[in-house]
């Protein structure tokens, strides 16, 4: 099979069943009829609310981050009819320290995402078919693994991937969301809020974070990322007049995090709300807006297009920490604040890591209904890389933090 992936299968036999097409995605000739097709596939059920994503013209857009990259489309009958899609990337990311060895162990690990079917041709294998051909690409592209993330709700996508497709239920993060009000959060008294540079962050995160699950060893290309608004670090301000930045030591109490600007790549909205619901939300904007110094929690106009910064690499440490964390985290809602398109943060974290307690966010818009599952696409080259990954794939525990990479939402 040649790196364009062409699959003819039939459904089902009979000379009279259309031919199902696997090919790769052609911006050029696809790119009208995927739009539509993600339109879709975005409506929800009816009579509830449904979180639409506007890919702004472009849906490759949250592949471009990756140096390794797939759309596969498929096609239908003799019109050949798009009626799905999928993408897969590739990346190097850390196993954890499953040895006494003091390296990271790094793996080549695909991400499988964007699979949709037209609502009118389910049930015919389609979704099958086109993971199959994308584990394919994968493992021509020397992935040794293959996950993908889905709503623990999703149960026809777990059933595909679970049942059919042989990937097991592997980790469950928590997503943090916390709107963003019109007036400012207080940073706190006492605290300094440092930029970073790409590449102090880039050691330090290396040190933090290299031997916990995901941690992407191009990390250095994610920080250099212009998605990338800045890698914030906050210390009480006697701890900061202490650090010396060429020791190579940390300080004591910190807390550290990046800033992903997502609305530069998509958009999201919400459609199909109660107008009661509507109209309390606008009532909460208003108030806020009107009496600021009330700190008023107000819901932000998430019913028109809207961006989210995500938060990412967030660590703390010292007595003071989870002050401090939260401190950072108010000076990402400043900066979100005068962006008048970032209407939420969202930030997610394996469900023990303790900075989860000190991450702010609402209750009712935030999960932890995520279920990541994962499936072993080959055999290790060497026996201590084997071990160490059929221990990683079998482990039915988590490490406490979870390194989740913006490239993936």
């Amino acid at each position: 099979m040649s790196s364009k992936i062409a699959a003819e299968n039939m459904i089902s036999p009979g000379a009279e069943t259309p031919l199902v097409v696997v090919r790769e995605y052609d911006e050029g000739r696809d790119k009208v009829a995927v739009a539509e097709l993600e339109r879709q596939c975005e409506v929800g059920q009816r009579g509830k609310p449904a979180l639409v994503t506007d890919l702004m013209g472009d849906p490759i857009c949250r592949l471009r981050n990756f140096a390794s990259h797939v759309m596969l489309v498929a096609e239908y009958g003799s019109r050949k009819e798009i009626v799905g899609t999928i993408s897969g990337c590739i990346k190097n990311v850390a196993i954890g320290k499953r040895s006494s060895n003091e390296f990271p162990i790094y793996v080549k690990l695909a991400y499988v995402l964007g699979l949709r079917v037209s609502s009118t041709h389910r049930r015919l294998g389609i979704g099958t078919k086109l993971v199959q051909q994308l584990e394919e690409w994968c493992r021509q592209n020397g992935a040794d693994y293959a996950y993908m993330a889905t709503e623990g709700s999703n149960q026809p996508s777990l059933n595909l991937f679970t049942l059919k497709c042989n990937y097991v239920k592997f980790r469950n993060p928590t997503v943090l969301v916390q709107p963003v009000h019109l007036h400012y959060k207080p940073l706190g008294i006492g605290i300094a809020i440092i930029r970073v540079s790409p590449q102090l962050s880039e050691s330090i995160y290396r040190r933090i974070f290299s031997h916990y699950e995901f941690f992407p060893k191009d990390i250095d290309c994610v920080l250099n990322n212009k998605l990338t608004l800045g890698t914030f670090m906050a210390l009480t301000k006697k701890s900061l007049k202490n650090w010396n930045t060429k020791t190579g030591e940390l300080p004591a109490n910190f807390a550290m995090l990046s800033i992903w600007n997502t609305k530069e790549v998509y958009k999201l909205q919400v459609k199909g709300v109660s107008g009661l619901k509507y109209a309390a939300c606008l009532g909460s904007r208003v108030i806020d807006a009107l009496m600021p110094w009330l700190k008023f929690p107000s819901v932000p106009n998430i019913f028109e297009n809207f961006g989210f910064y995500f938060l990412y690499g967030l660590h703390m440490e010292g007595k003071d920490g989870s002050n401090l964390m939260k401190s950072l985290c108010a000076f990402a809602h400043n900066m979100a604040r005068d962006d008048k398109d970032c209407r939420v943060l969202v930030a997610e974290v394996g469900q023990m890591d303790p900075v989860r307690e000190a991450i702010p966010h609402w209750r009712k818009f935030s999960w932890d209904q995520d279920i990541w599952c994962i499936k072993n696409l080959g055999e290790a080259q060497g026996e201590d890389d084997r071990n160490s990954q059929e221990y990683w794939i079998k482990s039915q525990i988590s490490s406490s933090v979870i390194f989740v990479d913006p490239r993936d939402n």
